[in-house]
């Protein structure tokens, strides 16, 4: 086996600067959602589980037609700008709010913009980087994401230190990062040689993969039914104790683990393969969650935050990785449409769901499910086969 490229391409290095700035703007907000939602939309969990579930699910949606599109056009670029710029002008917009649907829809419009970008730009890394190292290139761009979520929450927790009651002019100042993102992209983003684009109309169909493909599919479903938006974390904490002004500061601290695992552990996957990986941030995912549920102090809260975050190193490249090896050269955009389409259709039910056993029987129900489901996802994963390319 020949040696893989001792740098990163281009391609995958601007992309990674974009998600460190888009993160940057992104985390500034989303630590302060269920706070924001509860103590001055007067919201609950239950609002909070439906609107994070329908905006994560519209996401998803979205991610399988922008992954099939790219496909059949054979260019990805004006899916990532277009996205990327959907957000940027959602995020300001949240200070202004007055009631929990308008913060809703401005969710929904966020995570819109992510639906268009994610899957064209996953194909884009894969096609730009050779097969021998994908978990590398997978692990630093979910690293810049994750560094940027955790100087957002740093910038927020200054910000509000000097200006408390200034929470308006915090969401506004997210325009800046977001703007800087989409010059970036305009400007410095290439088109990689591109394989011959599909002869035939691509349909948003699985027939093109094969069983594995379909059961890694599976597994995801059942895998993330469990697995509730992060910020039923956030709120969490919040029961167990920890003030509002430390929240900025525990995001943080969770997203430098999640960065620094994502770039250590994305060089394991392109060694030992994706399939290790997802059984053990799975069944790490499964105790964690167990322990959220049964936690009692507010201190054993920053503990369980820094161990959760390891599941996102396992997971987050290798599941990339995964799906990358598992289909053919032509249907990368398709395929990773399908990947997040596959969490997306579980999402808002898991999140609404999750948010509805919290709300009528308390955390340990709520999480407890979670983490029963985990464990059921990696059985089916065992009958994933992991090819070699």
């Amino acid at each position: 086996m020949s040696e893989p490229p001792s740098r990163l391409p281009r391609n995958v290095k601007l992309l990674g600067l974009a998600s460190l700035l888009n993160d940057i703007a992104s985390d500034m907000v989303f630590p302060l959602l269920p706070e924001f939602l509860v103590k001055v939309l007067r919201g609950n969990e239950l609002h909070l589980g439906v609107i994070e579930g329908l905006a994560d699910s519209v996401s998803s949606i979205v991610k399988l037609w922008s992954g099939g599109r790219s496909d059949q056009g054979g260019r990805r670029k004006g899916f990532i700008v277009f996205g990327y710029s959907l957000a940027a002008l959602a995020r300001p917009l949240i200070g202004l709010t007055a009631w929990a649907w308008q913060l809703g829809v401005l969710r929904v419009m966020d995570r819109l913009g992510k639906g268009v970008r994610s899957a064209p730009r996953e194909a884009m890394i894969a096609d730009s980087t050779a097969p021998q190292m994908r978990g590398r290139a997978f692990g630093f761009d979910r690293a810049m994401d994750h560094l940027g979520a955790a100087i957002g929450p740093l910038l927020a927790f200054w910000f509000l230190l000097i200006w408390p009651d200034h929470l308006a002019t915090l969401f506004l100042l997210t325009l800046v990062p977001g703007a800087v993102v989409v010059a970036l992209l305009l400007v410095g983003l290439s088109e990689p040689p591109a394989l011959e684009p599909p002869r035939e109309r691509v349909r948003l169909t699985l027939k093109p993969f094969d069983r594995d493909f379909r059961l890694f599919l599976l597994a995801l479903v059942v895998f993330t039914l469990g697995n509730s938006s992060d910020a039923f974390l956030l709120w969490r904490a919040r029961e167990l104790g920890v003030p509002a002004y430390q929240l900025p500061v525990l995001w943080c601290l969770f997203h430098i683990v999640k960065s620094l695992s994502n770039i250590g552990l994305g060089r394991g996957v392109d060694r030992f393969g994706p399939r290790l990986f997802i059984f053990s941030g799975w069944l790490l995912y499964a105790a964690v969650y167990l322990a959220f549920g049964l936690a009692t102090e507010a201190w054993q809260v920053w503990g369980l935050f820094l161990t959760y975050a390891l599941f996102y190193g396992l997971t987050e490249p290798a599941e990339k990785t995964l799906v990358a090896q598992l289909v053919g050269q032509q249907r990368k955009g398709l395929a990773f449409g399908w990947y997040n389409f596959a969490i997306g259709i579980a999402t808002l039910p898991a999140s609404a769901l999750f948010g509805a056993l919290y709300y009528w029987f308390g955390p340990l129900v709520a999480f407890g499910w979670g983490a029963g489901l985990a464990l059921l996802a990696v059985g089916l994963l065992t009958m994933v086969r992991e090819p070699r390319e």
